[in-house]
């Protein structure tokens, strides 16, 4: 287990070396999902234990002993929508299938011209979207691994750009009061290129020769650009476990390929197995980010022993950009 560890480490330094610091497509793969783990910072690449470690770490997906769906909403700035829906399945001793998709809405935009600047009373859309499939599995009672694989879709207007994507991440328990060692690469997939009719424009070849035809239709070509590619190492302990009472503690490196290394903090306190209280700190040691100070709340009831509810809520502070509200509903079948 030691060797496949290190492995993942030496492979996700040589990936990360082959990427510099830059623009990226589809920057909406960085916004996190799960009230729970935004609210603890989103230090929760070592904790990841239910639903939404198919986007934290699918490797914890296998770490869950029961089957979980879950709806999560985020009203983003300027009236954005930002949804994300998963839902996995145990296969007993077979591992963990999980299913998720993720839906960015920017709304109807008014169409404007520079003869009709205040509106031509047509509307034009635009979203982002993934949809991922995952699989993790159980090495051994300490050891797991999990892999997603993932389409990627940008849309404005008649124009969109796909790509393919996948995910892997790697899950330790250690026997030391619950310490728990994650780590995983997200995103390493194909570039993206836009292309579609809104990029034909009418061209003339010479317009210096009379006579031509000038309404020849060509296509605008644009950049590809690289997705956002992120290597993350986690630690979580459980520094007080009792039947009553548990707090974790977790902290969470990340390295980009968009934008410089941080550490995201948090913690949880949970009471009961019922109300859970949280808090956290994102984007630590990163120069002019806005992001800071998240906290958040959870409720979690269990009808049955294999049925179970659990409404969690956010709050992320984004400095001069105001702050976020994350909400999510669960359910444990």
């Amino acid at each position: 287990m030691k060797k496949i560890f290190i492995i993942f480490l030496l492979s996700a330094g040589f990936l990360l070396g082959q990427s510099k610091i830059a623009s990226t497509a589809a920057p909406f793969l960085n916004i996190a999902v799960s009230p729970r783990a935004i609210s603890m910072g989103g230090a929760f690449v070592g904790t990841a234990n239910d639903v939404s470690s198919l986007y934290w770490n699918p490797a914890g997906a296998s770490r869950s002993e029961i089957n979980e769906a879950m709806f999560s909403h985020t009203k983003w700035f300027a009236d954005i929508n930002y949804n994300w829906a998963g839902v996995m399945i145990k296969l007993g001793e077979s591992g963990t299938l999980g299913l998720n998709l993720t839906y960015l809405d920017y709304g109807d935009i008014e169409i404007t011209t520079l003869s009709e600047q205040d509106g031509t009373g047509q509307f034009f859309s635009a979203y982002d979207m993934s949809a991922g499939l995952t699989y993790a599995y159980n090495l051994t009672d300490r050891f797991s691994l999990g892999g997603t694989v993932k389409y990627v879709q940008q849309k404005i207007w008649n124009s969109s750009a796909t790509a393919f994507a996948v995910d892997v991440g790697v899950l330790f328990h250690s026997d030391i009061n619950g310490l728990r060692i994650g780590a995983t690469i997200t995103n390493f997939g194909s570039d993206m290129q836009m292309d579609g009719k809104d990029l034909l424009v009418q061209h003339d070849i010479d317009p210096n020769i009379y006579g031509n035809n000038d309404q020849i239709l060509a296509n605008l070509q644009t950049d590809a650009f690289p997705l956002p590619l992120t290597f993350r190492i986690g630690l979580a302990m459980d520094v007080l476990n009792e039947e009553s009472h548990r707090i974790t503690l977790a902290v969470d490196a990340l390295h980009p390929n968009d934008n410089n290394e941080s550490l995201n903090v948090g913690g949880e306190y949970v009471f009961e197995n019922l109300i859970s209280f949280r808090a956290g700190y994102k984007s630590l040691f990163l120069d002019n980010s806005e992001e800071g100070l998240t906290a958040g709340v959870g409720l979690n009831y269990n009808f049955s022993s294999d049925f179970g509810v659990r409404v969690d809520y956010a709050y992320q502070d984004f400095g001069a950009l105001d702050y976020t509200q994350h909400f999510s509903l669960g359910i444990k079948f």
